[in-house]
């Protein structure tokens, strides 16, 4: 017998949907869904596609968010098979998105056919958020989405989003918030001038060294039970003409906060550029927040989550907040308690990215199980 949640991700692989382009993607699920009987709305926003759809009318809402967008695979000759013909061996499923996220989307869909045949009057609402624009810009996916369904006074009580978080076993690690990210672009002024007359020129590298040197050794704060102490990385720094007799007039410099719930964006914020203004620096900043920290304490969503992995698993999961950001972020706004549960992590986004589909068969088993404790 063919696999369901199989047959539907090797579907869903074919289509090359490198961000933010769908390429049919949501047509195959909205074929699907419709079937079931949920209401769907299609909600393009520029180059986007999104798509939110649900089942039942009264009750809370449990959402499953994804995205059918990928990254682009990059040199197809260094790939085992090529990233968009969906290939199985030794019972691994190969291909572009296959764990990030286009399995977990596959295991969503088919625990919803499952759960609604066998619960077609569930109390409640089953919802999906999927997007086409989280790979890359992330402008006109999940965040325009919440935007539009807080207008109409939507609500989304419980979300599972199926990033891959599992690290070294399906549902060993569950995400229940991210850390924030918060990016500055820094331009220090000097006065360019020959590198052989110094009195006549002002270094912008020499003169920033004792900021930087503060600015990396800071400790932003201590971090909590849930958070990890907020981090902060130089990401590129740019001066110079190329001439080795140049002395520079300016020097650019990006980095960016990785920052937990002890801080805000203004407090960061103001703190870079005391330390600026201790150092009489002639600058311009350029801020670029591209999401707040979020965090699920313990409740009702993570007791269930782990309940169920622990039925289906044997074990129970850890709780983590540390990776990237994810659309949690901005489904978090519409107060909802968060919950990251996909498959391994281990091979997003590299060559020969693959799944198992014995763990996408489980994961699919631990969606429809957390489906009936929440909406039965």
């Amino acid at each position: 017998m063919i696999c369901p949640v199989l047959k539907l991700a090797q579907q869903l692989i074919q289509q090359p949907s490198v961000s933010p382009d769908d390429n049919g993607c949501q047509t195959i699920l909205i074929n699907r869904l419709k079937k079931l009987g949920f209401s769907i709305e299609v909600m393009p926003f520029d180059d986007t596609t999104n798509l939110w759809a649900y089942h039942g009318e009264q009750g809370e809402t449990l959402a499953f968010a994804g995205h059918t967008d990928v990254v682009p695979p990059g040199a197809t000759d260094n790939w085992r098979y090529p990233p968009f013909t969906p290939t199985l061996n030794n019972g691994l499923l190969y291909g572009r998105g296959a764990a990030d996220m286009k399995g977990s989307l596959a295991a969503m869909v088919i625990a919803a056919e499952r759960f609604i045949s066998d619960f077609p009057n569930h109390s409640g609402r089953l919802a999906f958020l999927i997007t086409s624009d989280e790979e890359a810009k992330a402008t006109n996916g999940t965040v325009k989405v919440v935007d539009e369904l807080m207008i109409r006074n939507e609500r989304i009580d419980y979300c599972i989003v199926g990033e891959p978080s599992s690290q070294l076993k399906i549902g060993d690690i569950i995400k229940n918030g991210r850390r924030g990210s918060l990016t500055a672009k820094l331009t220090i002024e000097g006065t360019q001038g020959h590198i052989a007359y110094p009195h006549l020129a002002n270094n912008p590298i020499h003169s920033s060294l004792a900021f930087l040197h503060e600015l990396v050794n800071k400790k932003w704060d201590a971090g909590n039970t849930y958070f990890p102490s907020t981090s902060m990385q130089i990401s590129n720094i740019h001066a110079g003409t190329g001439s080795n007799n140049i002395i520079p007039g300016q020097l650019v410099i990006q980095f960016n906060f990785r920052f937990s719930n002890e801080l805000t964006e203004q407090q960061i914020r103001h703190q870079v550029e005391a330390i600026l203004e201790k150092y009489q620096l002639d600058y311009k900043i350029e801020w670029s927040l591209s999401g707040y920290p979020f965090l699920t304490e313990k409740g009702k969503l993570i007791n269930i989550v782990s309940q169920v992995i622990e039925q289906y698993c044997g074990y129970q999961p850890q709780l983590s907040t540390d990776g990237g950001t994810s659309d949690g972020r901005f489904i978090a706004k519409m107060g909802a308690q968060i919950v990251e549960l996909g498959p391994l992590n281990a091979t997003i986004h590299k060559v020969d990215e693959c799944v198992s589909v014995a763990d996408l068969q489980k994961l699919s088993l631990v969606y429809q199980e957390i489906m009936q404790k929440i909406l039965l």
